[in-house]
């Protein structure tokens, strides 16, 4: 690094790194190498949009909602049920988190 250059926030980018200006984060930061998913739009739309912080983000969210609602991704109606968690948690009113759930390291 040059003198007077500053880092980005959450990590060092590698230089070359692909670019984008991630939806979460509202900020140009290092996108993923490779859409997360094949044949859905989704996967595409987050390839284009997302940084991979947010996306490490949206992982650990994902487990949480997994084991909240004890999703089993062989079925048709938990994939869709994540997609759409998916969609929201990047492009909508954001996470949510389920009915009853209490964090971890919570008092209730």
């Amino acid at each position: 690094m040059g003198s007077g250059s500053v880092p980005p926030v959450g990590g060092e980018a590698r230089s070359g790194a692909r670019k984008i200006f991630c939806v979460k984060f509202q900020r140009e930061m290092e996108g993923l190498a490779e859409p997360p998913f094949d044949n859905h739009p989704l996967g595409q739309r987050i390839y284009e949009n997302v940084s991979k912080e947010a996306w490490r983000l949206w992982v650990e969210h994902m487990k949480m909602i997994m084991n909240e609602y004890r999703l089993n991704l062989g079925t048709r109606e938990a994939q869709e049920f994540l997609l759409k968690q998916m969609e929201e948690y990047f492009f909508g009113e954001g996470a949510a988190f389920p009915p009853d759930y209490v964090p971890p390291g919570s008092t209730h």
